[in-house]
């Protein structure tokens, strides 16, 4: 199964600028590092946002969960980089009860099997 509506999904800024790519936040600091080992840069938010958009198109829904506020998503998938290594990442989305666009909660380094 696919993200439903994953072609309208969206990546709010301070979720890259402020999280994914922030050498200041708490927890994003590691995340940014990754990130940044791959071309991603604060300079340039919106094209991670943009690969983690096709991340969510091109990969099937690994896993997803209800909660009595909507459905989680999880997605593994390639996420392709500026430099072109393209790491396998976990993704999460998330699509609040009677909503129907989902939107990027975290992403992270998928774990190897």
């Amino acid at each position: 199964m696919k993200l439903p509506n994953a072609r309208v999904a969206v990546v709010p800024d301070s979720k890259i600028s402020g999280y994914l790519l922030s050498d200041i936040h708490p927890v994003g600091r590691v995340k940014a590092r990754f990130f940044s080992g791959f071309g991603f840069s604060g300079e340039r938010p919106g094209e991670l946002a943009d690969a983690l958009k096709r991340l969510a198109q091109t990969y099937e829904v690994l896993a997803a969960e209800a909660s009595p506020f909507g459905m989680r998503y999880i997605i593994d998938g390639v996420l392709g980089t500026p430099d072109g290594r393209n790491p396998t990442v976990r993704t999460v989305w998330f699509v609040g009860t009677g909503e129907a666009v989902p939107r990027f909660v975290t992403a992270f380094p998928a774990s190897r099997r």
